[in-house]
């Protein structure tokens, strides 16, 4: 975990003068004062990470990472396992949700696997992952960041059972006294299949009640690509490029990081809220907006790719409207 560490207490804070730049642009541009606050929030967000009052979405990038659970076992998800192989080839060949969407907002996708047909440990009776291979997921996610060409990046994630996973990390994290507050349907379960994930939610945060680190609580009760997602969206903040976060799987992968380290989310927007009622109480803790509610539950990181031509209309809201000053001059 030292790379993890070392890059949680090195954290570049981004140009808070671009921000203030284009903050101070939109009180004076050719609208009402007020009109468009949240997306005018949205321009001075990206103007601080890429470092130039005039911010762009140009070249966004998906990056989709791919493994199986050990606990799916248990019977906690609503299809078999080897559908997230099936998923992963969908991902490859352009025939996905995301890979669709992606087409619409001229983003490229990269689907990473790390870990399919390899699940992790059952998370209700053993770590998810072992030191040697939590290191190896954190590898991949920063390799695939440091490959990018991008200016804005979407994270999402494919794992049969990885809502399992998510939820027993953010009920550790936040709340292990009611575990089961954070399990929702996932897939879609049936009562009988609720049950089972509850059961095992609950399971994994009672084995992990001692561990105090909130990385060695994701090694323990996440998964492998909820692994790699935390590097990468750490890899991105070293290379100032802003992310747009996807459902509960991804915020709960990334909640470590900040609960580790103050801040360490801050060019991190929320593409939407899940459907899943754990993930209103991550970003919650997160105090992060969504930028679309619209009761989505896929993953895959289709709701924020959805997100992706709001952040360019608040970009091009900014820089292609003139001020007053500028118009009546």
């Amino acid at each position: 975990m030292t790379w993890l560490r070392d890059a949680l207490a090195t954290m570049p804070t981004g140009d808070l003068e671009s921000r203030d730049a284009v903050r101070d642009r939109g009180v004076e541009i050719l609208r009402p004062a007020g009109a468009l606050r949240e997306l005018d929030a949205v321009a001075a967000f990206m103007a601080r990470w890429q470092e130039t009052p005039h911010p762009h979405v140009g070249k966004p990038a998906g990056l989709i990472f791919a493994a199986d659970h050990g606990v799916a076992a248990a019977g906690v998800s609503a299809y078999p396992i080897d559908v997230t192989a099936a998923m992963l080839a969908a991902y490859r060949a352009g025939k996905s949700t995301v890979s669709a969407f992606a087409r619409v907002v001229g983003a490229t996708v990269d689907a990473i696997d790390v870990g399919v047909g390899r699940p992790t440990g059952d998370i209700r009776v053993e770590a998810a992952l072992s030191p040697e291979r939590f290191e190896e997921c954190v590898q991949a996610g920063r390799a695939a960041v440091e490959a990018l060409d991008a200016d804005l990046l979407v994270i999402g994630e494919m794992g049969i059972g990885n809502t399992t996973a998510a939820a027993a990390v953010a009920a550790a994290m936040l709340d292990p006294q009611q575990p089961v507050e954070f399990v929702g349907r996932g897939t879609g379960v049936d009562d009988e299949g609720m049950d089972r994930k509850r059961e095992a939610v609950a399971a994994a945060v009672a084995r992990v009640a001692h561990v105090h680190d909130p990385l060695e609580v994701l090694r323990e009760v996440g998964g492998a690509e909820l692994v790699a997602m935390a590097a990468a969206v750490l890899a991105a903040r070293h290379r100032k490029l802003p992310v747009l976060l996807d459902g509960y799987v991804v915020t709960a992968a990334v909640l470590p990081l900040a609960v580790a380290q103050r801040g360490a989310l801050d060019h991190c927007l929320v593409g939407h809220r899940s459907a899943e009622p754990g993930h209103s109480r991550v970003i919650e803790h997160l105090r992060k907006r969504p930028l679309l509610d619209l009761g989505m539950r896929l993953g895959e990181g289709s709701g924020a790719m959805a997100a992706v031509p709001l952040v360019a209309m608040a970009c091009v809201g900014i820089t292609d409207v003139p001020t007053f000053g500028e118009w009546f001059e």
